[in-house]
């Protein structure tokens, strides 16, 4: 018995624009949460990627939230960007970028409406509950930001 599996005729051409659309939003994606983590890292008192390397535990928190907060903007201004290629790279970008800028100044008008010194926070070397609060800032405005771009 012999068994053949019908592919249709555009399927060689299909999988490699799949392929080539996941590397290019990867591109975009990976962009996107660099321009982040440098907003990020600008907007906040003191050095985060070497604060982060030595090992300082809030400093840890606040930047993996501000990185999750981000993602989920990428993520979403990917999932909702146009069916064209060339259309939802751009929009994507375009989306991701405006969605930083929003994630960035909504997050620093929270601490400072909640009066923390995030400066402080993050240089010292014992935990400090405080930037639970800072980290919940990052993801919750994260999630906000991410919905207003769907």
């Amino acid at each position: 018995m012999t068994t053949s599996v019908a592919l249709s005729d555009t399927f060689g051409s299909d999988l490699l624009r799949g392929v080539g659309a996941i590397l290019l939003y990867g591109v975009v994606g990976l962009l996107l949460m660099f321009a982040g983590f440098y907003a990020i890292d600008w907007t906040t008192p003191g050095k985060l990627s070497q604060l982060v390397t030595r090992g300082l535990p809030n400093a840890v928190i606040v930047t993996a939230s501000g990185l999750l907060s981000m993602a989920f903007i990428v993520v979403v201004a990917i999932f909702n960007s146009a069916s064209d290629l060339t259309e939802g790279l751009i929009t994507s970008l375009v989306y991701g970028l405006l969605g930083i800028i929003v994630q960035v100044i909504a997050v620093r008008l929270l601490e400072w409406a909640t009066r923390i010194d995030v400066g402080s926070t993050i240089e010292s070397e014992k935990f400090a509950p405080a930037s639970i609060v800072v980290a919940a800032a990052h993801l919750g405005l994260g999630l906000v930001v991410a919905v207003g771009i769907s």
